[in-house]
């Protein structure tokens, strides 16, 4: 999945600057219960995050989009200006409820559970054909 992931990223530095920030497992994570490993996590995912960025989760319980339609709300964001835009992908057990409380939105891919793997490659090459479809190229066929 790595080599599909950094074709995407590589592509989509084209469009706009891109990041993917990968957090290190838990410590010791055998011995916590399951919201102690939500809260850790979350605690890191909110240490790389400021204040003004725009955070959407990428959660089961979110809003499902058409392609089309996620390129429309990435183009709301972008002309929102001024805010990092950051997609995140929660652990195994899900988000915290602070980071819960911190997102300014969710968005579902799908109600089904994927691996981090699979997630972080569906919602890279979404992103990218989402770009695709703002700049008229064509990679999306409808």
């Amino acid at each position: 999945m790595t080599e599909g992931e950094n074709e995407y990223l590589k592509r989509l530095k084209h469009y706009a600057p891109v990041e993917k920030i990968e957090l290190a497992d838990i410590k010791n994570a055998k011995k916590l219960s399951t919201d102690q490993i939500k809260k850790e996590e979350g605690k890191l995912l909110l240490s790389k995050i400021s204040n003004s960025d725009q955070v959407q989760l990428l959660d089961e319980k979110g809003t499902s989009f058409r392609s089309i339609d996620f390129a429309r709300f990435l183009q709301k964001q972008f002309n929102q200006g001024g805010k990092t835009l950051v997609f995140l992908i929660g652990g195994a057990y899900g988000f915290s409820d602070e980071v819960y409380n911190r997102a300014n939105g969710k968005i579902s891919l799908s109600e089904m559970t994927f691996s981090h793997q699979m997630i972080r490659m569906l919602f890279l090459e979404q992103l990218y054909r989402a770009m695709t479809i703002l700049k008229g190229e064509p990679y999306h066929h409808e």
